[in-house]
């Protein structure tokens, strides 16, 4: 049996990946001591990667005497960088140099730049990039090509771009790279305009630079440009095949044209799995997840297997719709068909569970899940934040710790919220102090959470510093600072610094007004308050929301100007009636005593909303507040025959960073006794100084 039958045999195992048959013709070789031969070890090398049997592709090539072909040599490091053996790829071709009748080709340069740029290394890349000069290697277009997509992978996109502008020739698989580069860098904008100047440079788009300019539009939900890009296709009877299909079907669903999408997706006659992932993932983002189980067994009666994604993007859909029923149907089919959940599975489900307030079941997700990644630990910690379990996020949070996962940006991020809504300031502190040690000091959002922690914990001073040292100052930024000057009754340094922002160019918008008319609230500036809502509609067009008249109401009610208030309230239809609004009256009018449109406003809350039981509660404290105690006693007889009852208490102390949540009347937690004897004994001096007076 001659060598070229033996290499045909190889291809056709490649081929098929048939292993045994691979290993049968790998033994025949030997046994006619061909083992040497330089076309059958290369077919054994790419056969064993094929197979991936990596170490027994190394054996072929460590088996040759004197590996003095550079095809050999091309051939393994092709095959570790198709198998993303990237550092492997590099020390082959560093071993390559120690043989000095052996020059690196046109075939080697472009596996080694790929190489270069999967492990980011913009520096072994540069010296490749100084090789290929030198070999005059330059002129090859694939070569460039690879050099362009190695510094667009390392983040140096104006090497790249000087390169690439450098070329004297260029061909569609050229302008493929630099766009895909940008695309997965997630420079989506670049990848556009890159797109265009293909088409304005006479080359006409293939399949590959289609899909990624309409997955760089579904990437920035730009629905206009990606219909364009989609009738221009149509237009110049350019097919849709299935990559084509599949990422029109993915656009149209982000940017929320579903029925474009189901358009599109309908008449792909072969759909692949990757169309079936858009079409679902498209219902899933708006919350619909009924038509996701829908696609879901449509799917598998054309026999079209489920992946990860399938799943994850079935999960979210019942999550978001807070369908928890359908949700228990989906984890149950992973455990009937042994599926085995990956990270993305399983942090769907724990975000499933959560939000639909299954707390056993979430725990019960996560003690199952692999704790080495850091991704499940945040899904828990937000989870519990997001539905106001701040306690329980904090458990995950020192249970984490324990378990020696480092926190991230998100980490950190989510359990300052936690710090915020408890005003945990040594809490809040502690992790500060974990941000740094993390060294996320230039993370933006970190230091917004951190800025906004410090504010509702009245750390003025410490907010400051930390606004002060944010790399870029944005809009959320400015606004948490001036909330926190308003907060705590700084408002002349609240307007001081919403002038800086104006001054800034950064366009303060309705949240950033609603801060600064705060401050005016807290401080009694009743006309500085009233021209910032008057400044919010006419210098900046905002029309005012509910809140911002909620914010109006407060701030007038708090200066004694009740009827003012009511006043713009009644002459006012859209917001009349509207029961946040006149709560906020209620309590001013509760404050100033003024108890005639006190029972009015009742009234009208007590007609809106029957069953609130805060609006007797403050009407009868009023009456009483008046000595009124006939009035104050029917109000509470009418609550108990209603069957309305004031919801317990709720406080908490923060002592040695350990957070102690208690109830009126709570005996349940430990130091229950001693807080209890303390009690008496003030109440007993308190007694003793009021007989003294």
């Amino acid at each position: 049996m001659d060598s070229a039958k033996l290499v045909a045999l190889l291809r056709s195992c490649i081929h098929s990946k048939a292993l045994k048959p691979g290993l049968l013709i790998h033994q025949k070789v030997i046994t006619l001591g061909l083992e040497n031969n330089i076309a059958i070890c290369k077919t054994l090398i790419k056969f064993y990667f094929s197979c991936q049997l990596f170490e027994s592709a190394k054996l072929v090539f460590q088996s040759i005497p004197r590996p003095v072909d550079i095809s050999l040599w091309n051939g393994l490091i092709a095959g570790y960088t198709n198998s993303f053996m990237f550092t492997e790829a590099l020390e082959l071709f560093e071993r390559l140099f120690h043989f000095p009748y052996l020059k690196p080709d046109s075939y080697t340069y472009p596996s080694v730049l790929k190489a270069c740029g999967g492990l980011g290394r913009a520096n072994c890349g540069e010296t490749v990039h100084s090789h290929v000069i030198k070999s005059g290697a330059l002129t090859d277009v694939v070569v460039t090509s690879s050099i362009v997509g190695m510094y667009a992978k390392c983040g140096m996109f104006d090497s790249a771009l000087r390169l690439f502008d450098e070329m004297p020739e260029r061909d569609v698989a050229c302008w493929n790279t630099i766009i895909s580069c940008y695309y997965q860098n997630g420079k989506y904008e670049k990848a556009l305009q890159l797109f265009e100047k293909m088409k304005a440079s006479g080359f006409h788009s293939d399949s590959v630079t289609i899909t990624t300019a309409i997955s760089s539009c579904a990437r920035l939900l730009d629905l206009e440009k990606g219909k364009q890009i989609h009738n221009e296709l149509v237009t110049n009877g350019g097919v849709l095949d299935g990559f084509i299909s599949a990422a029109l079907v993915d656009m149209y669903g982000k940017c929320g044209c579903l029925d474009l999408a189901v358009k599109v997706f309908e008449a792909i006659p072969v759909k692949s799995l990757v169309s079936w992932n858009s079409i679902i993932a498209g219902y899933s983002l708006i919350c619909d997840s009924y038509s996701c189980i829908e696609l879901f067994r449509r799917m598998k009666e054309e026999e079209v297997q489920p992946n990860s994604t399938t799943i994850s993007s079935l999960l979210m859909a019942c999550s978001r719709s807070a369908n928890l029923r359908l949700g228990k149907f989906i984890h149950g089919y992973i455990m009937r068909n042994n599926l085995e959940a990956d990270i993305f599975v399983n942090s769907s489900l724990l975000d499933l569970y959560l939000r639909c307030g299954s707390f056993v079941l979430a725990e019960s997700v996560f003690r199952k899940t692999p704790r080495t990644n850091v991704v499940a630990w945040n899904v828990m910690i937000s989870g519990y934040v997001s539905t106001g379990s701040y306690f329980e996020a904090f458990r995950i949070f020192r249970d984490m710790e324990e378990a020696g996962i480092k926190p991230n940006a998100i980490t950190f991020t989510t359990i300052l919220t936690a710090c915020s809504q408890l005003a945990a300031l040594e809490r809040g502190r502690d992790i500060h102090k974990r941000v740094i040690e993390s060294k996320l000091e230039n993370d933006e959002i970190v230091m917004g959470a951190l800025l906004d922690m410090y504010s509702k914990c009245g750390a003025v001073e410490e907010a400051l510093c930390v606004f002060n040292q944010l790399p870029e100052r944005d809009l959320v930024s400015w606004t948490s600072m001036i909330t926190a000057y308003g907060n705590h009754g700084q408002a002349l340094e609240a307007f001081n610094l919403f002038r800086k922002m104006e001054k800034s160019n950064v366009k303060p918008d309705r949240v950033t007004f609603l801060a600064v008319i705060s401050a005016c609230s807290h401080a009694g500036l009743v006309d500085e308050g009233c021209y910032y809502f008057s400044s919010m509609i006419n210098n900046y067009g905002l029309e005012p929301t509910v809140e911002d008249y909620s914010c109006l109401v407060d701030l007038l009610g708090r200066a004694g100007r009740l009827h003012d208030a009511y006043g713009i309230l009644q002459s006012m239809p859209s917001i009349r009636n509207d029961v946040g609004l006149l709560s906020t009256l209620f309590s001013a009018c509760r404050l100033h005593g003024e108890l005639e449109l006190g029972k009015e406003i009742a009234r009208t809350l007590v007609t809106q909303d029957p069953d609130d039981h805060s609006t007797y509660v403050t009407l009868a404290k009023m009456y009483a507040s008046d000595k009124r105690w006939d009035e104050a006693r029917k109000v509470r007889l009418k609550m108990r025959q209603l069957g309305l009852k004031k919801n317990p208490g709720c406080s908490w102390i923060e002592v040695d960073k350990r957070i102690q949540p208690f109830f009126t009347e709570d005996k349940s937690y430990p130091e229950a006794e001693q807080v209890f004897d303390c009690l008496s004994n003030l109440a007993i001096h308190m007694e003793k100084d009021e007989m003294e007076l």
